[in-house]
């Protein structure tokens, strides 16, 4: 375990990037503490129509007026938390990731002030942050894999954020690479098989 972002590393890596017609875009909030650094999380509203109830990192679509993603990155935590332009300062960039609703993710990394974060937006039902420490621990860590009965198997990373916070899926694949670029975790997991009618992670 460690409690600390190699951020040089991060400022140093370089990401994958494709072109997508719908491009999207999130921005992992790091928080400099005393006593470690820690990830800012938000937990979607059971309304919406695309991952109701999961965990993500603030982010959303590109609008026509956003100059690149990275202001789209800013302008979706901005609106989701109450993050302010001036409060982020860009670290580095990760893969960029597919998502199952035709949309590329691109993740910016970037530190945030240590203040309290509150939901600004109704799409968000409220704020979770974790430590670096607690998500590198091999107690709060799983792989599954299930087999879709027509797009055949897939498997996926599993963080316990805290008793009622669960990230997977493709927040999950984002904390994975930060986590593999950042910091010397290597979990050694066996992967869990899963069968597709239990319920997703979050739903437990």
């Amino acid at each position: 375990m460690t409690d600390r972002l190699d951020l040089d590393a991060v400022a140093a890596y370089d990401p994958e990037t494709e072109r997508n017609d719908e491009e999207a875009a999130v921005l992992v909030p790091v928080v400099r503490t005393d006593a470690g650094d820690e990830l800012v999380f938000t937990e979607r509203t059971a309304h919406l129509s695309t991952h109701p109830g999961e965990m993500s990192f603030p982010g959303g679509g590109r609008e026509p007026a956003d100059v690149d993603l990275w202001e789209t990155a800013r302008r979706e935590a901005h609106e989701e938390v109450g993050i302010g332009p001036t409060e982020t300062e860009r670290v580095g960039q990760l893969d960029d990731v597919p998502s199952h609703f035709r949309y590329l993710v691109r993740p910016y990394v970037a530190t945030v002030p240590d203040r309290e974060y509150e939901p600004t937006s109704g799409e968000v039902a409220r704020v979770v942050r974790a430590s670096v420490d607690r998500l590198t621990d091999p107690a709060n860590y799983a792989r599954e894999r299930r087999a879709h009965p027509d797009e055949g198997s897939f498997s996926f990373h599993v963080f316990t954020l805290a008793d009622d916070a669960v990230v997977w899926g493709l927040t999950g694949h984002i904390l994975a690479e930060l986590l593999g670029v950042a910091t010397d975790w290597d979990p050694d997991v066996e992967v869990r098989e899963v069968d597709y009618e239990e319920p997703w992670p979050h739903e437990r």
